[in-house]
């Protein structure tokens, strides 16, 4: 099943610029190209339609149906875990005795429904923000804060790993950020946060992510 096209429904505009500005090119090294595809919030019969955010399972699903109607592509996911995993009809059959285990377990699941061998599913445990944890200096710099860097470190000194931090409403990592900078913009100062960090640093810290772009990794030679 060698594919060199990867098809990646993701949540938003934060994650599509992500996966262009450092997933696609970090592939194209390999040959291996990533294009990301922003999740359909609304279809709209005469008209664009509305995209961005995950709003129900079955508009999901038929977004990753539609897109493996290119049989030349890999599809996969990178969509935030803790609000997906409250809309999937399988939710009472997750389970794990960790955040790590559930979230792996989803996908068994996730993949299973989806029933296509070209489908490699992706949940990030929390949004996208947590792998910026991976550098407090790099967050501090960006931000052009750099006295801030200690508030960063100390958030990311509570977790094992950048990917914990975490699914309450008003501790995720974007909001934690806001918290500490004021001008923080998701859209904008995620996605430098994280190109300046690189995607390697990113894969030391985030077992989780890591795991998927060696499956991503590995479709080259199969």
């Amino acid at each position: 099943m060698t594919k060199n096209k990867i098809l990646i429904l993701v949540e938003g505009l934060t994650e599509e610029k992500f996966v262009k500005d450092i997933v696609y090119p970090y592939f194209q090294s390999k040959g291996l190209y990533c294009i990301p595809k922003i999740a359909t919030t609304k279809m709209v019969k005469n008209g664009p339609n509305f995209k961005g955010g995950i709003v129900s399972y079955e508009k999901t699903k038929k977004d990753i149906m539609f897109l493996l109607e290119d049989t030349n592509a890999i599809v996969t996911t990178m969509i935030d875990y803790y609000g997906f995993s409250n809309l999937v009809p399988f939710r009472d059959s997750i389970k794990g005795n960790n955040c790590f285990e559930r979230v792996k377990f989803t996908e068994v699941l996730f993949k299973k429904d989806i029933n296509s061998d070209r489908f490699i599913p992706y949940l990030q445990l929390h949004e996208f923000e947590a792998m910026t944890f991976v550098s407090p200096k790099e967050i501090a710099n960006t931000m052009v804060e750099i006295s801030k860097e200690k508030q960063v470190f100390e958030i990311k000194s509570h977790f094992n790993s950048p990917e914990e931090i975490n699914d309450n409403p008003e501790t995720i990592p974007s909001r934690r950020l806001k918290n500490i900078f004021k001008s923080y913009q998701k859209t904008l100062h995620g996605p430098l946060i994280t190109k300046r960090i690189g995607i390697e640093a990113i894969r030391k810290e985030c077992k989780h992510f890591n795991d998927w772009l060696e499956k991503l990794e590995i479709l080259k030679s199969e």
